[in-house]
């Protein structure tokens, strides 16, 4: 069985790190690689369809429609997992780039791999935030907020790089606004008084598809989710708060800047609901319904 990441390039399987890319390519010297991520552990992974739906999304907003569908990226993914021990967590990475043009991606170069790298869950023990003071999301005129664009994640890892620095794990970072916007590899939730927040959708962050199914998971359980604008004031008297990505699917912050925060029942409860849910739903065939979820 598989242990080391595996490649589909070309038509086929390899293993390990696959080169793919030339200092000529286009993806390299003038970024238009748009990717998704995926999680597969504990024998599901959730909201499948709706990844492998994103990249395709992603590819044909970034100016080079994909040459593949999502159903066959899908299908894809689970030969792929089935070559790996059943208990191996895994990192999906669809990935669809253009191969020439010059600025402008030459639409008709496109090409797609898709990587499963092993790579274990964070374990359920909280992490510690602050609010960046250097990094801002950008404004949809700005960057190519409405795709998940690799040239999009640099900040983000400056946004981490000025966290860690001062002893932090992530940072919540702000939109172009001054307002909150997520952190700056996740989503972003809070608690106060009983009830949940996050910030409205405002196109300088993407509607996270894990996002969305916690959204719809507590809803439907009786928890309403507030929308809404959340300034940094607001996010420092907080409750809780909580993240929600394809990494870790959610995680809870046991401290935001100075002060000490719980892992408490608000947390507890959503993390119970997405678990139950991504086991009950758990369903190797590529389903047409979720698309019709907006992201």
């Amino acid at each position: 069985m598989q242990t080391t990441a595996l490649t589909w390039i070309d038509g086929e399987w390899q293993d390990g790190n696959t080169p793919i890319f030339s200092g000529l390519s286009h993806a390299v010297w003038l970024s238009s690689l748009v990717f998704d991520g995926a999680r597969y552990f504990e024998g599901v992974a959730p909201d499948l369809d709706l990844h492998c739906q994103r990249v395709i999304d992603s590819a044909q907003r970034a100016g080079y429609p994909a040459t593949i569908s999502a159903e066959e990226i899908h299908d894809l993914v689970w030969q792929g997992i089935d070559k790996f021990p059943r208990d191996t967590a895994l990192y999906i990475r669809p990935t669809i780039w253009a191969e020439h043009g010059f600025i402008m991606p030459d639409s008709e170069s496109a090409r797609f791999c898709l990587v499963l790298d092993p790579m274990p869950m964070p374990k359920d023990v909280g992490f510690a935030a602050c609010l960046s003071h250097i990094i801002q999301r950008p404004l949809p005129t700005m960057a190519p907020t409405d795709t998940k664009a690799a040239c999009l994640y640099p900040n983000s890892g400056r946004a981490i790089a000025e966290a860690k620095q001062k002893g932090y794990d992530n940072a919540v970072v702000k939109d172009a606004l001054g307002n909150i916007a997520e952190f700056a590899s996740a989503n972003l939730f809070m608690v106060k008084a009983g009830q949940y927040y996050t910030p409205a959708i405002n196109g300088t962050f993407l509607n996270g598809i894990t996002r969305q199914r916690v959204i719809a998971l507590l809803e439907k359980a009786g928890y309403p989710v507030n929308q809404c604008q959340i300034t940094p004031a607001i996010l420092a008297e907080a409750d809780e708060i909580f993240s929600t990505g394809n990494y870790g699917k959610l995680q809870a912050v046991t401290k935001y800047e100075q002060r000490a925060l719980p892992m408490a029942d608000g947390y507890k409860r959503v993390r119970d609901l997405y678990w139950d849910n991504a086991h009950k739903e758990h369903n190797r065939n590529f389903n047409y319904a979720n698309l019709q979820r907006p992201y």
